[in-house]
């Protein structure tokens, strides 16, 4: 299994107890998704290694309590910590409406109701305080807050997101 294949799901975080448990931070606003899951990919060395699931429990918000086969000691438990555990694109939820994830979008046209055609959506910068669409206008490069009230729809048919920015704002890019 490969990275681009496949989402971040969250990061190993701490041990649980002394039989190998260990507690995962979701990075999901719905932990209770996945809590039944039978297996994860844990990134070992920029390799995922598949890790069966013996049990499991939500912990404290958006946190999984995790016991995996074979990791049944703290030593087990020690040489997964801090990192990354994957799920496949394919057990992504579905996202309807304006929701979207940020890799399914690159690629989109960006129209904005005011300028018109923006250009093509490269990148999701989300570095930044706040997450912005890198847009590529024929070689230009215009960056576009990602903000509710900016995106007016999303056009997944068309492939195509439609914005209202402050007027202005794609000037600054462009002259």
């Amino acid at each position: 299994m490969h990275k681009e294949d496949c989402f971040y799901l969250g990061k190993i975080v701490t041990k649980y107890s002394f039989k190998g448990e260990v507690v995962i931070k979701l990075d999901t606003d719905e932990p209770e998704l996945y809590k039944g899951m039978e297996s994860i990919y844990v990134d070992l060395g920029n390799n995922l290694v598949p890790f069966f699931i013996e049990k499991s429990s939500l912990h404290k918000g958006n946190q999984l309590r995790v016991q995996f086969e074979d990791v049944y000691s703290e030593e087990d438990a020690d040489a997964i910590l801090k990192s990354g555990v994957y799920l496949p694109l394919d057990l992504l939820p579905k996202l309807s409406g304006d929701k979207f994830y940020y890799h399914e979008v690159i690629g989109f046209k960006v129209v904005d109701v005011n300028f018109g055609d923006v250009g093509v959506l490269v990148h999701i910068n989300d570095k930044a305080a706040q997450p912005l669409f890198e847009i590529d206008n024929e070689g230009k490069e215009i960056f576009i807050p990602m903000i509710d009230d900016f995106i007016k729809k999303v056009d997944r048919e068309h492939k195509t997101i439609h914005v209202e920015t402050p007027e202005g704002l794609i000037d600054l890019y462009l002259n």
